[in-house]
């Protein structure tokens, strides 16, 4: 059997944005009806929501049922043993938080390879190798694989570039939040010198040819970020979108 394409990783060379939307409602319901809309990607949220890293695996089978979404994974931190429980469980794209050096970059890339270039524990019987089934899933996991680093303080801005030389990131995506929170203006998201910082980090991994993404839950700057070149962002967060959308709903009676 051959290793399944990751068509997020894919998708990152070619034109255009990919869309997508957080997940952090628990368990398999949320995340199939996310993947059912057809965004492109949905992040599966174990940092920031009460998602413990065993809830991934049914969130996973729920979006393999709509091959055109992919699934992503943010790790609650960069180790190497959460990483290794979500990619034998069938993940293929890691998000991981808080990278603010070129060391922790090498440290995320470690615990995704298999020895000698990585430190990957092996297993045979998994999701990941379609229970033992895929042919030389341990040489050849590597290249569906998709490491994507999370800036999203203004040390990691300042070490931006080297951080995006470090072979295996794959992508980095900016935290505006915690961003806001460093430059001294906690949770505004969208003001006009965190999203200059931005735009200038963005610019600068262009340059580099490293593909980049981020969060903009309004219309407003995630147009912005489209029209600037990102190559994926999330426009919603799920339990957002229920209560604002309920909140509306309770007004008019």
């Amino acid at each position: 059997m051959k290793n399944p394409t990751n068509t997020f990783k894919s998708r990152l060379s070619k034109p255009g944005c990919q869309i997508g939307v957080w997940n952090t409602i628990g368990g398999n319901t949320a995340a199939e009806a996310l993947a059912s809309i057809g965004y492109d990607w949905v992040c599966i949220d174990t940092e920031h929501a009460a998602v413990e890293t065993v809830e991934v695996l049914p969130a996973l089978q729920a979006i393999a049922g709509y091959p055109e979404t992919s699934a992503i994974v943010r790790s609650a931190a960069n180790d190497p043993v959460l990483f290794k429980r979500i990619l034998d469980m069938g993940a293929q794209t890691l998000l991981v938080p808080y990278i603010e050096t070129a060391g922790e970059a090498q440290a995320a890339v470690d615990a995704m390879r298999y020895g000698p270039k990585g430190i990957r524990g092996m297993a045979g019987m998994t999701r990941a190798t379609r229970y033992g089934r895929v042919d030389d899933y341990f040489k050849l996991a590597e290249e569906e694989l998709c490491l994507v680093v999370q800036v999203e303080t203004l040390k990691g801005i300042s070490n931006l570039e080297e951080i995006a030389g470090v072979d295996g990131v794959d992508a980095i995506f900016f935290g505006p939040a915690d961003l806001s929170a460093t430059m001294g203006y906690p949770g505004e998201m969208e003001h006009p010198e965190v999203i200059k910082t931005i735009t200038t980090a963005i610019q600068t991994l262009q340059n580099l040819n490293m593909p980049t993404g981020i969060m903009a839950l309004s219309k407003e700057p995630a147009d912005q970020y489209i029209d600037l070149g990102v190559n994926f962002i999330a426009v919603a967060v799920d339990s957002v979108s229920m209560v604002q959308s309920l909140t509306h709903m309770r007004s008019e009676f």
